[in-house]
């Protein structure tokens, strides 16, 4: 197979009319519908069901990442409105944990809606009053004032300030932001959104699009879990604007693929590492991105074990070349003795790399770009909705079935499946692993 640069975005094409988007959710999450497919049969369950598809003692991995409320706007001095879409802290920040604990001020990197019209002078927003001490009746507005402070090539840098400064960026976000509903659904936010565009498990503020795989997951159906002995883990990847970059370039080898923050602490990984042979499941892109990721990082420790901790990072064609091989070497018979890295072997380096660094949690980012001609490390199936074409995430999905993707889409196509964010979704086993797992 050709390296996965070399592939034209073309070829993973295919007609979504608009009337198969899903522009809203179901009413109950765990009703969407479940596409089976593990190998060569497609067949049709519900996410209320997903557990009798699931073997015994397996594990589903989730991305506990949380939707903040990214869009913000504000008044120019002239009158006009801009908005301002934050994507991700700047670069001096550690991580966006860091980044959105900060007080009083913080710079974050932004798209700004009607740039032109923003010619200088700082924006200036003002809340109703709020309960921001927990008070009732409300008795202090939020302030805030952005500056800009770079132009980038894709973006801008910008500070935010605000009164009262003992809030946090998370809070001053959740009190006046909006929740960024991706731009295929082209509706305003409804209030409703702000509870179904988040997942039931998430945790961790940082992410400006959801992980759409959980969206289906409910209390009743990780009840339905427990009761067959199929555990649950949790990683964290902060999803960026990126997930919506459209594929401009002809070849893949001219395509960028965007760099996202991961963090993953130390249970998880023994976790992973105890379920390696039992199966792990990653709901969604965005987990499975993470999981593999490890891989690639536990390799580095292999080759590196004093690697530092800002060298952890997985770029965009790394799994691609020898990085995941011992040093080939000629045996007395002159064969070469080159061998993979295993799953194991490269957790179980993760885990003695941190705990060298006394580092009780891996975070850094991952530009892994997963396409045709990827070899899986950790997972054994992905749950995932209905993606767009010529996207990187059919890519994945391609990387996984091979050409079946055009069969699986078109039977979605054509049973009513819906697609995208608040669509169905489906459970894809990779080289029919489901027959391999005790």
């Amino acid at each position: 197979m050709k390296h996965p640069s070399l592939l034209h975005i073309e070829d993973f094409n295919y007609d979504l009319p608009n009337e198969k988007i899903a522009k809203y959710p179901l009413k109950q999450r765990d009703q969407s519908k479940l596409l089976i497919y593990g190998g060569t049969e497609i067949r049709e369950s519900i996410y209320a069901n997903i557990a009798e598809e699931l073997p015994q003692g397996s594990l589903l991995v989730f991305n506990d990442t949380k939707v903040v409320e990214a869009r913000l706007l504000f008044q120019k001095p002239t009158g006009g409105l801009i908005e301002l879409f934050c994507l991700e802290p700047a670069d001096h920040y550690a991580d966006i944990t860091t980044a959105m604990l900060q007080k009083g001020s913080v710079q974050w990197k932004c798209l700004v809606g009607g740039a032109k019209k923003w010619k200088e002078g700082a924006l200036h927003f003002t809340t109703e009053a709020l309960s921001i001490d927990g008070s009732n009746p409300p008795q202090k507005p939020l302030k805030i004032i952005a500056n800009k402070v770079e132009i980038l090539s894709d973006c801008f840098i910008i500070e935010f300030s605000w009164e009262p400064a003992a809030l946090s960026f998370a809070e001053v976000l959740h009190l006046a932001g909006d929740i960024p509903l991706p731009p295929y659904l082209n509706r305003e936010t409804e209030e409703a959104d702000k509870e179904r565009y988040q997942t039931i498990y998430a945790k961790h503020d940082g992410s400006v699009a959801a992980p759409t795989a959980g969206l289906h997951f409910t209390q009743h159906v990780f009840s339905q879990l427990e009761k067959k002995q199929i555990y649950k883990g949790y990683v964290t990847l902060h999803v960026g604007a990126g997930t919506f970059k459209p594929v401009k370039a002809a070849q893949m080898k001219d395509h960028e693929m965007h760099a996202e923050f991961i963090d993953v602490n130390r249970s998880t990984i023994e976790q992973l590492l105890a379920h390696v042979s039992s199966g792990i499941i990653a709901v969604g892109t965005t987990s499975l991105r993470t999981l593999e990721s490890l891989y690639w990082i536990g390799v580095k420790t292999i080759h590196n074990p004093s690697l530092a901790a800002a060298d952890l990072q997985v770029s965009q064609w790394e799994p691609y070349g020898d990085a995941d091989r011992y040093d080939g070497k000629n045996n007395k018979e002159g064969k070469n003795t080159s061998k993979v890295f295993s799953a194991e072997e490269s957790l179980r380096a993760l885990l003695e790399w941190m705990k060298k660094n006394n580092a009780d949690r891996i975070i850094t980012k991952t530009q892994i770009i997963i396409a045709p001609g990827y070899t899986f490390r950790i997972i054994s199936a992905l749950v995932t909705n209905f993606h767009q074409p010529q996207s990187t995430l059919l890519l994945l999905i391609s990387a996984i079935v091979g050409e079946e993707w055009r069969r699986i889409y078109e039977y979605a196509l054509t049973h009513d499946y819906r697609f995208l964010s608040y669509g169905d979704g489906s459970l894809l086993w990779i080289n029919n692993h489901k027959t391999n797992l005790a």
